[in-house]
């Protein structure tokens, strides 16, 4: 991934940017923290973190925790990068 900024239609998708961002600031999150945060089903979150996954820009880890299974999300380096510069190249688009 260069690091010229890229409008990216996949993480664009308002779920997806808020998976995105939050994501961004942790080193993993667990899904229903995610799912309550961004208000959707857990049917519309996990078609969200499909998505993701299937392109590399997220790891998902199945874990039991407290006698559930659990699953944490964390962004991969591709994902990562790839958010960086979709929020570069809209911070460059708000200022042009």
């Amino acid at each position: 991934m260069s690091d010229v900024p890229v409008f990216d239609p996949l993480l664009h998708a308002p779920g997806r940017l808020q998976i995105g961002a939050i994501l961004s600031r942790v080193d993993e999150a667990e899904f229903a923290m995610i799912r309550d945060a961004i208000k959707v089903s857990d049917s519309v979150l996990s078609k969200h973190l499909k998505q993701l996954e299937e392109v590399g820009y997220i790891k998902l880890t199945k874990a039991a925790q407290d006698g559930r299974q659990r699953t944490w999300i964390n962004f991969t380096m591709t994902g990562k990068l790839a958010f960086k510069a979709h929020v570069a190249e809209l911070q460059r688009l708000a200022g042009a």
